[in-house]
């Protein structure tokens, strides 16, 4: 992307924080960075974690933009914390970011809040030469922290919203960051409409899908596959990329999986790794389909391009968890989908933004593994149909779902809000 030289007016630097960089999960967001830095804006990278990944994704290497690390935990770091302290304290604005802080620590009285104030305390000392904006990703803990900072050392400040932030953060907390921010944007129109309730401008909450760089994302030319079930020497291919987490409704699928017919050849290639991966692979010995399934471990971008060119397709049985954590468009449907795989998945958040049942996908109540195993027998069954859903799906990603379309539409909310702060 050759930059946008109408962009003059944005930010010289933007300091961005997150919560963990770089992260295997989170290729959506390197993708924005990078995109934000061939558009020409200059960042500058402040984690709150160091990273916990042994690989990391080539686009990450690519990114030039600095990273500096906060303290993870204010004892380790208490000479770092103290200096903080002193510098913040003569900064305009510590006693109205402090008096904030007080406020939502009387409503969240957690160690956890009180490190995020620890951590913007740290930023806004050492606050990186140039820096005239703060862009969080995720409103929960990275924007707690952007906030606190602006308001220390009076910098403007925005955020975007993704998922498990939206749904398990509580509405009160949300709400005040919203309020503060300059602008949000978040990728889903369920989260997008949940925002909006919250803020009281609601003109400054903004939809902006992540889409593919469908550079790293080449069309497939996938071909009608003759893999029908009925061959145990070739068996269909089921895809999966996720982590192991509760939120992933991996258990379900392991059950939809083991309701297929017996006579029916599959095998589950899963691509991952998280919390729940013991408890996956007890489930699928428990439910005698272990031999059937391929466990990969974490990998990069390039290696799951090579099985979703592998695949036969693609299955993901979202769920929303007893503490409202989900997604919202989960990427790896996107990236799925943008190689013409037919997916199998649920009816939650944004799944239905992109799929429409027996149109370009096949969508099922999440729980229900019957349902599930249903679709699944029925994309297994049938080559024409996958290879119909698939290149419908495809066709919707390639005109829909670019990401130079939200990175236009950050460069302009970044322009918008330094002529406005001129």
């Amino acid at each position: 992307m050759t930059p946008d030289h109408s962009s003059r007016a944005t930010p010289s630097k933007v300091v961005v924080v997150l919560k963990g960089y770089p992260r295997l999960s989170e290729t959506f967001i390197a993708q924005e960075l990078l995109g934000l830095e061939k558009a020409g804006l200059s960042l500058e990278f402040v984690s709150l974690r160091h990273p916990t990944d042994i690989k990391r994704h080539a686009v990450h290497d690519e990114i030039q933009a600095p990273v500096t690390y906060l303290p993870e935990y204010l004892h380790q770091s208490p000479w770092r914390v103290f200096k903080g302290l002193l510098i913040s304290l003569r900064q305009p604005g510590f006693f109205a970011a402090f008096k904030h802080f007080l406020a939502d620590f009387k409503r969240d009285l957690t160690r956890n809040r009180a490190r995020r104030f620890g951590q913007a305390m740290v930023l806004a000392a050492e606050w990186p030469e140039g820096g005239q904006w703060i862009y969080a990703h995720f409103i929960h803990t990275p924007a707690d922290v952007a906030r606190y900072t602006s308001e220390i050392r009076g910098i403007p400040w925005s955020v975007s919203a993704h998922a498990k932030d939206i749904w398990t953060s509580p509405d009160w907390n949300i709400a005040s960051k919203l309020d503060s921010a300059e602008w949000t944007v978040t990728c889903t129109e369920v989260g997008h409409k949940h925002l909006q309730q919250l803020a009281l401008d609601k003109s400054s909450v903004h939809l902006s899908y992540h889409g593919l760089d469908l550079d790293r994302f080449p069309e497939s030319g996938r071909q009608l596959s003759v893999r029908d079930g009925r061959s145990e020497d070739n068996p269909v291919v089921i895809l999966s990329v996720g982590r192991a987490v509760k939120k992933k409704g991996y258990d379900v699928l392991l059950k939809a999986l083991s309701l297929l017919p017996d006579d029916l050849h599959w095998t589950f290639v899963y691509v991952g790794a998280g919390t729940e991966m013991l408890a996956m692979k007890a489930l699928a010995k428990e439910l005698s389909i272990d031999q059937r399934i391929v466990w990969t471990g974490a990998i990069d971008q390039q290696e799951v391009l090579v099985h979703y060119s592998n695949a036969d397709m693609f299955a993901l049985a979202c769920r929303v968890t007893d503490d409202g954590d989900r997604d919202g468009l989960p990427n790896v449907l996107v990236e799925a989908a943008s190689q013409s795989l037919a997916c199998v998945s649920t009816r939650v958040s944004g799944i239905q933004e992109l799929f429409e049942d027996h149109v370009n996908g096949l969508l099922v109540d999440s729980e229900n593994a019957q349902q599930l195993a249903d679709a699944l027998q029925e994309a297994i069954e049938s080559p024409s149909l996958r290879l119909q859903l698939g290149a419908a799906a495809e066709a919707q990603v390639r005109a829909t779902l670019d990401y130079r379309s939200s990175i236009k539409q950050l460069i302009a909310l970044f322009a918008q809000g330094a002529r406005v702060r001129s």
